[in-house]
């Protein structure tokens, strides 16, 4: 990888220092764990970077609190398999299943923050995040901020930060009650980036019936990840049994746009996607205790 116009190369030590840093250079590019770095190079995307800032130094620290899991934006992929109440909840079971594909290599070293901040359709935690209503905490000189990741995704490898800003949280909500969620993936072979993928969050009363759903899509069925709330609406309501689960599956069609590449044609992402979010809300029924 060649970054022909890069004159320097920046490690603050702490957050504060990497705030003031940006303040001064706004227009720098952040690496945190820099597994895509290689990725955006060869779309063609780095050809004017002249400053990288490597955070790595920064927020990665977990505190597990009543109300949610909050995570350091540098905390990497590998750490957070090693969180019981991540590994071991069921309401929260879409993100371990979602950790599990990518290779050891890339566990050891890609963060959360960098995860949601690349905005990439084909990354597969994102998608678990967005069905755990995951929301980032972003930091700049205007102060602190939350927002939503649909609020944060902007487009195809573009967010909403300011210039400036730095993700230094990813905050996931405890759920409450009858809840469970599950991640599915298809890809060429192991360790591939996704053709698609999908994750699924259900609560359910005391009767069976479905009180909150979510339903997330990835994998190129849009310039970036996105709740299907077609799919929601089928089951919010419902008793999740399999005809209530397959509709929800054919729904997602309606809420994505899906794109054509070296992987897969749309037409065949629109199939797929109905099938894996299907399974996806399977194994997350599979799950309810």
């Amino acid at each position: 990888m060649a970054l022909h116009k890069l004159k320097d190369f920046h490690t603050p030590g702490s957050l504060d220092e990497a705030l003031d840093f940006l303040g001064q250079n706004s227009e720098a590019l952040v690496l945190a764990g820099g597994t895509f770095l290689h990725g955006l190079e060869a779309r063609g995307l780095m050809s004017d970077v002249e400053v990288l800032v490597d955070i790595r130094k920064t927020a990665s620290t977990v505190d597990v609190n009543d109300s949610a899991i909050e995570i350091g934006a540098t905390t990497t992929l590998a750490r957070l398999l090693e969180i019981p109440q991540i590994t071991e909840a069921p309401w929260a079971a879409a993100l371990p299943d979602a950790l599990f594909y990518p290779p050891v290599q890339i566990r050891n070293t890609a963060t959360i923050g960098g995860c949601i901040a690349a905005s990439c359709p084909f990354f597969d935690v994102p998608t678990a995040l967005l069905a755990l209503d995951a929301v980032a905490v972003v930091r700049g000189a205007g102060g602190e901020r939350k927002l939503s990741l649909p609020e944060l995704f902007g487009g195809l490898f573009a967010n909403t930060l300011e210039p400036g800003e730095l993700i230094t949280k990813v905050c996931i909500p405890r759920v409450s009650g009858k809840a469970a969620s599950a991640f599915l993936k298809l890809e060429t072979n192991a360790n591939d980036l996704a053709i698609v993928n999908a994750a699924a969050r259900i609560v359910v009363d005391n009767s069976g019936i479905c009180t909150e759903a979510r339903v997330a899509l990835g994998g190129g069925v849009a310039e970036f990840a996105l709740l299907s709330s077609s799919a929601e609406n089928v089951l919010l309501g419902s008793k999740l049994d399999a005809a209530i689960l397959r509709a929800a599956g054919q729904a997602v069609v309606d809420d994505i746009a899906p794109m054509s590449d070296h992987r897969a044609s749309a037409k065949y992402r629109s199939a797929v996607a109905q099938v894996i979010a299907h399974r996806a809300l399977e194994r997350a029924v599979a799950r309810l205790i």
